[in-house]
């Protein structure tokens, strides 16, 4: 009975310990998100060139970022896989917190002239590079420490404090719009939601180092040198794993940041919607993905991750153009607008809460950390980071503003396609 109640306290705790330090990390990246207007004309409002071009300047430094993220992928996931989860998540939290409280530090453009873009994009590779080493680690923690049958609910707290993060983010800039004036928002009051990491992420530092070592890398390390070796994994069949799962989480990581992140920005720029109505949609959309994300991992544990997650794809695929239609709309109220994204957070919710444990069950636990994390790296890398770029930047040489639903749909197909390859037993299976 005391045994039962430690291993469930261990739960509880790498629960905890993992999910915290994603909801810093998306609590930053939404917070440079929401705010992007006011970064590009503070730091990328540079002589001559309008307002779009120094939008698509502040989304070019948002996703070098994400570039960085897959070398602190192998970086840290390699440590991850070696030393131990527990370490490793440590430093990758001290090292975020601080890049993130850093870029509250910097001097504008009309202060230091170009050395403050630089330096804002320098601190977003930093931020970037320790990111990378976040997932990996946390998905392989808490999917680790997961009950029999219970993968698909540990994984999606995951993605739930991803949410909580983006929503934190979300309501400390619409805080800050209703308290401060635009003038006293745009001077020094965008500074305040990144000093606001530092007291977190010295909670987070609390959790993590009371926290244990995860069952199965303890169990891995026993074995090594023993008659029972470890589960070897070639580098060609991780390799493998990494493309296929970057076309199954495709969709995820597009629409994802379609529908929670570059909204608000889209609805600006391309819609010319109010700063604070913005904000208030891209609130709802996040309320929307918060809420079906643990259902869907629950979900998942019982009728398997591919049935759960090529539903979402389908849905993607169908309704991305239609909900698009109706927030373009000049009749839509803004009640119809909040359903719109309301239905489409959640449908990106469906595909994150099962979305941690199908990656965690496509790599062995001595290249988890660093096989996961990459494939999601990666994946962000190149359709979450690149999506405020890739949809301003063909709205602006075509003039069409349904570009985010066709990147939407295009994604969509891809993953639909790599979904039909899992396995429908994964989830019933034990981590190798």
């Amino acid at each position: 009975m005391q045994q039962h109640a430690a291993t469930t306290s261990a739960h509880k705790r790498a629960l905890i310990a993992g999910s915290i330090g994603n909801f810093i990390e998306w609590y930053e990246f939404a917070v440079y998100g929401f705010l992007a207007t006011v970064i590009a004309r503070n730091f990328f409002r540079l002589e001559g060139e309008g307002e779009l071009t120094s939008l698509i300047l502040t989304y070019a430094s948002f996703a070098v970022a994400f570039f960085f993220r897959p070398l602190g992928a192998v970086v840290f996931g390699r440590m991850g896989d070696r030393i131990g989860r527990k370490p490793t998540l440590i430093v990758v939290l001290v090292c975020m917190t601080l890049a993130t409280a850093a870029i509250g530090l910097v001097p504008v453009y009309a202060s230091i002239g170009v050395a403050a873009p630089l330096i804002v994009t320098g601190l977003r590779i930093l931020q970037g590079l320790f990111a990378g080493g976040e997932y990996g680690g946390a998905v392989s923690l808490m999917t680790e420490f997961a009950p029999r049958g219970k993968r698909g609910l540990y994984g999606a707290w995951q993605s739930f404090t991803v949410a909580l993060g983006l929503l934190a983010g979300a309501g400390i800039v619409a805080l800050l719009s209703v308290l401060l004036s635009p003038e006293a928002l745009y001077d020094w009051g965008w500074r305040i939601p990144f000093f606001i990491a530092l007291p977190m992420g010295g909670v987070a530092l609390w959790l993590r180092v009371s926290m244990e070592e995860t069952p199965g890398f303890v169990r891995q390390q026993q074995q090594t040198g023993h008659a029972a070796a470890p589960v070897k994994a070639s580098t060609g069949a991780t390799i493998k794993n990494i493309l296929v799962a970057i076309g199954r989480v495709m969709v995820w990581s597009a629409a994802g940041y379609t529908y929670l992140v570059i909204m608000p920005t889209y609805l600006q720029s391309a819609l010319h919607t109010g700063f604070n109505q913005a904000l208030l949609i891209a609130v709802i959309s996040n309320i929307g993905f918060a809420l079906t994300i643990i259902p869907a991992g629950m979900l998942s544990d019982r009728i398997g991750r591919r049935t759960v997650m090529v539903v979402a794809s389908c849905l993607l695929l169908i309704l991305a153009l239609p909900l698009l239609k109706v927030l373009q709309a000049e009749s839509a109220t803004l009640a119809i607008k909040a359903l719109v994204v309301l239905i489409a957070g959640g449908l990106v919710g469906i595909l994150a809460g099962p979305g941690p444990a199908m990656l965690s069950e496509m790599f062995p636990t001595r290249v988890r950390y660093t096989g996961l994390g990459l494939a999601y790296s990666l994946s962000n890398a190149l359709f979450s980071g690149c999506a405020g770029l890739i949809i301003t930047g063909l709205i602006k040489q075509t003039g069409n503003v349904d570009i985010p639903a066709w990147y939407v749909m295009t994604t969509a197909i891809v993953s639909i396609a790599a979904l039909m390859t899992l396995n429908k037993n994964d989830h019933l299976k034990d981590l190798e």
